[in-house]
């Protein structure tokens, strides 16, 4: 009684006099020590006060507790206060470590950080995978759910990933296993769902014990085929009960394959998803060529694509995005707009496709709100009528709304034209990292051949292995009656082990193998079996070290284990990519389509001005000046086009741009112009050497480019439709060279080139094979040492009769002519009939004998526009390295033989050379006379 009264005091009872108490507990320890029976007599025998013996053996026990160190044992108790006599307590020994409270905090945040980067949020740059996405997957596997084996609950799947691998909530388990079964979340889902698993409009998946899964068929062969083959480090799992992978053997850098989103702390990622045969043929790319440049791997993979499909506006961020990691893409539905109703002549538009992690239900919301507030105008109704096959809002138009004016609209205010922020984040060399994509394919590429390297040192010594083991039983079966008979001499297993060894010189896996041989295998066909899988382990060593000793049968293996998952898995793209940026009404539309003239400069500044800014001149006079020019800058070319056309730029590098015409802000005579860096993605050092104007991109014209050093090609027009906006590759250069020139020809047309030594050929552009832009071309002409070329320009069907051969007693001085302007501003007119038709690659005919100090700077065809009197009303524009220009008359210029001298069209006492020259016609502007 009185000790269960004691129990039920109050704390404060409990805490009495504490020399009293604690002495009096050192006493009866003592002496429980010596007679603990009679102790426990006395104890129970006696009674004193309900506190005084309630608070002795509650503070012994708590005395104890507090003299127990870090270890766990009982701390030394400290000289002063206490002892046998009850003096006082016994002291108690702490550890007590002084820190910056700043420090302390500052690692213990970062050790918390680092531990959510690499547990949880952010996904490895080798298999592109989380550790819970990574644990799924093996978990799977270890269950035997593969894709061709009978659906499982996701119940027994998250309770085994929980249990053994995952020690967090079953919530955020199920939630990334439902995800990896929605093909609108992942574009290639690694989870073969049967249930309810969400939707589109943000729909939650039924409950973990409803639903049932199983590997897909794509997950296996990428992330799981060999991973029972040494190609991965296996660590123990929370509990150290067992082991689980590390990391998976992917096939594929499945980190740009499904992209991955995720926030950790203080910092997080957005990788876009991609398509599988887009991705292996930029993996291939990268392993042919590890210096290849961010737009030879654009030419295989544009851009991201997206499971819900929509449009990518435009590729600057997508370049962003693999140049240096982070960058916006927009990203915009897809629609239709159709006729309702014919008589009132009512449309409605459909939605058929919207961006990525869009909510279609909320987006639908959000658009009858809108349209209820008036912000949204023209109406009238709004449904889904999505189902299975595929989705489809209606939102029905009134009568006198505009469909692309609404739509704009809906592109303005809505999600229905949203951006993806790409912050592709991930951890490599157990650090999170910014990456781009040649970052990104590089390091996988680098664990890919580990993974390759490690699997063929496990094949490799299981092949040695069994080599050795079929070696043993082969010498066994040759000695068979020797073997029986040293088999039954024996006592016992051991005995007869020996007994092999000593015998045939076999190793005891050798013997043990010999002996568990079953009599049905001693046969002659059994032994020819064991033969030949010698050879065939033989061969398959000498391979597996040929493998290992040579870096590109690798790569080689890589690209084709790839190139087996794109022909088996591979399916096309849903998102397309659109140039058109703009989702407002276009320029285009309110800029008439009227004559212009474009004026480019050597330092790259463009110009667009009115034809009429330039006056008519007579042949022989100074000429008015362009206009005010950089210092040390000239002009270098003239031509007239319409303010609608397609404008193709082509610099020195090979690389072409588009853009309209009227992009080029129109100013004055004497404005400088504008640099071309402001309107094209142009590189450091890069120049425009070639403009092009086209109005529509016809399927029989073509594109004819020549390089400085005298390569030629042919390329169709339609293949620069659609550019990109940080333009394509339109030739291969060799180291060295540049493109100069690129004309517009059709397949009868001539071309005329020169070099600068005044060397001509004549041939049809038929001649020419056409080719891709990623090609070189061949040689156009024979260069003697140190000439190049100076010039090539195109000689329409319709103009020219060309002899087989040259008649030189017949004089015949009919149009068209080859128009020769020298550097010293001195030309000529020579008939085109004065020239025969060369084949490329020779040497070609004399056509302009000039001096050696001067080079021919340009050759172009006259007389393709011409009067009633059968003259030229062409004009010649002559621009000096100072900027002065000179226009005059093509008739004006006097006809003479190939090996005639000229006469002066423009006076350079103070103007340098000629800089560049352009023929345009008459008609072009309106001729005034100075």
């Amino acid at each position: 009684m009185a000790l269960s009264a004691a129990l039920r005091l109050p704390l404060p009872r409990l805490l009495g006099p504490s020399a009293t108490i604690l002495g009096a507990a050192s006493r009866r320890r003592a002496a429980a020590a010596t007679a603990p029976a009679a102790a426990l007599r006395l104890l129970a025998a006696s009674s004193p006060t309900p506190a005084s013996f309630s608070s002795r053996p509650a503070r012994g026990l708590r005395s104890r507790r507090r003299n127990r160190g870090d270890d766990g044992r009982a701390a030394a108790p400290a000289a002063a206060g206490g002892g046998e006599d009850g003096g006082g307590g016994a002291a108690v020994k702490e550890r007590i470590l002084p820190v910056e409270l700043h420090k302390e905090a500052t690692q213990a945040y970062m050790s918390y950080a680092m531990s959510v980067l690499l547990g949880r949020a952010l996904p490895d740059v080798r298999d592109g995978l989380k550790p819970v996405h990574r644990r799924i997957l093996y978990a799977m596997h270890e269950m035997g759910l593969a894709s061709r084996r009978p659906f499982r609950k996701c119940a027994r799947v998250v309770g085994e990933v929980l249990g053994k691998f995952h020690p967090h909530g079953d919530t955020a388990v199920y939630e990334s296993l439902v995800r990896m079964a929605q093909d609108f979340s992942m574009r290639y889902p690694l989870v073969q769902g049967h249930g309810n698993f969400g939707s589109v409009d943000a729909d939650p998946p039924a409950a973990m014990r409803y639903t049932e899964c199983r590997l897909d068929s794509l997950a296996e062969a990428m992330f799981l085929t060999d991973l029972e083959l040494n190609t991965v480090d296996f660590v123990p799992n929370f509990d150290n009960s067992q082991k689980e992978p590390s990391l998976l053997p992917a096939r594929v850098p499945s980190l740009l394959l499904n992209g991955s989103s995720g926030i950790a702390v203080g910092m997080a990622t957005n990788i876009p998803p991609h398509n599988l045969g887009e991705l292996v043929d930029v993996l291939s790319v990268i392993i042919q060529n590890p210096e290849a440049t961010l737009q030879e791997l654009l030419e295989c993979m544009p851009g991201p694509d997206f499971p819900t499909g929509g449009t990518i506006l435009g590729n600057q961020g997508i370049l962003e995005a693999y140049k240096s990691g982070r960058g916006r893409i927009v990203v915009r539905g897809k629609t239709d707009i159709e006729t309702i109703d014919e008589k009132s002549k009512r449309t409605a538009i459909i939605i058929k496709e919207i961006p990525y992690q869009t909510n279609k239900a909320t987006l639908v919301q959000k658009i009858a709100e809108l349209a209820e507030d008036k912000v949204l105008e023209g109406i009238s109704d709004i449904r889904d009528e999505s189902d299975r096959t595929g989705m489809r809002v209606v939102i029905e138009l009134k009568r006198s709304a505009d469909p692309a004016i609404v739509l704009n609209n809906l592109y303005r205010h809505t999600a229905l034209q949203s951006s993806f922020s790409c912050n592709m984040v991930a951890i490599l060399d157990g650090q999170p990292k910014l990456m781009g994509l040649k970052e990104i394919l590089q390091a996988f590429l680098d664990f890919r051949c580990s993974v390759i390297e490690r699997r063929a040192r496990y094949k490799l010594s299981q092949a040695l292995e069994r080599k050795h083991i079929v070696e043993g039983i082969v010498i066994g079966l040759d000695n068979l009656d020797a073997v029986i008979q040293m088999i039954r001499e024996t006592s016992n297993h051991t005995a007869a082990t020996g007994a092999l060894v000593k015998e045939f010189d076999l190793s005891e896996k050798q013997a043990e193998a010999l002996l568990d041989i079953t009599l049905k295998r001693l046969t002659s066909l059994e032994r020819k079996k064991f033969v030949d899988e010698a050879k065939i382990l033989s061969e398959e060593i000498s391979k597996l070290n040929e493998l290992l000793s040579s870096k590109e049968l690798i790569f080689q293996l890589i690209q084709q284990e790839a190139a087996d998952l794109k022909n088996k898995f591979s399916t096309p793209r849903r998102s397309l990519i659109d140039d058109s940026v703009s989702c407002e009404v276009d320029d285009i539309d309110i800029i008439p389509n009227e004559e212009m003239l474009l004026i480019l400069s050597e330092k790259g500044y463009a110009k667009r001005m009115n034809p009429n800014t330039f006056s008519l001149q007579h042949r022989g006079t100074i000429g008015k000046s362009v206009g005010k020019m950089r210092l040390n800058d000239s002009t270098s070319d003239f031509i007239v086009c319409q303010t609608h056309d397609h404008v193709l730029y082509f610099s020195d590098k090979g690389i072409v741009y588009s853009a309209r015409a009227y992009k080029i802000p129109e100013c004055t005579r004497t404005a400088t112009g504008t640099p071309l860096v402001q309107l094209l993605p142009l590189s450091d050092g890069e120049r425009i050497t070639s403009i092009i104007p086209v109005s529509e991109f016809g399927e029989d014209q073509c594109l004819v480019m020549l390089t400085v050093n005298g390569y030629i090609k042919k390329v169709p027009l339609n293949a620069f439709s659609s550019i990109r906006s940080t333009g394509i590759i339109s030739i291969q250069l060799v180291p060295g060279d540049e493109l100069k020139w690129v004309r517009r020809c059709g397949n009868d047309d001539l071309v005329a080139l020169a070099s600068q030594k005044g060397r001509v050929i004549v041939n049809s552009c038929d001649k020419l094979r056409a080719l891709g832009r990623n090609t070189r071309g061949v040689y156009a002409m024979k260069l003697k040492e140190g000439d190049k070329m100076a010039a090539m320009d195109i000689i329409p069907a319709t103009a020219h009769k060309m002899p087989e051969k040259i008649d030189r007693r017949v004089r015949d001085l009919s149009p068209p002519w080859l128009l020769f302007v020298a550097e010293n501003g001195i030309g000529k007119r020579v008939p085109l009939n004065a020239f025969r038709l060369l084949n490329f690659n020779a040497v070609g005919l004399q056509g302009y004998k000039l001096p050696e100090d001067c080079r021919l700077a340009a050759v172009f065809i006259a007389g393709l526009s011409l009067t009633e009197d059968g003259e030229s009303d062409e004009q010649v524009v002559l621009v000096s390295q100072s900027g002065t220009v000179n226009r005059i008359k093509v008739k004006d210029i006097s006809i003479q033989s190939r090996h005639s001298r000229g006469v002066i069209l423009m006076r350079l006492e103070h103007a340098g050379k000629i800089q560049s020259a352009s023929l345009i016609s008459a008609a072009a502007a309106e001729v005034t006379e100075d």
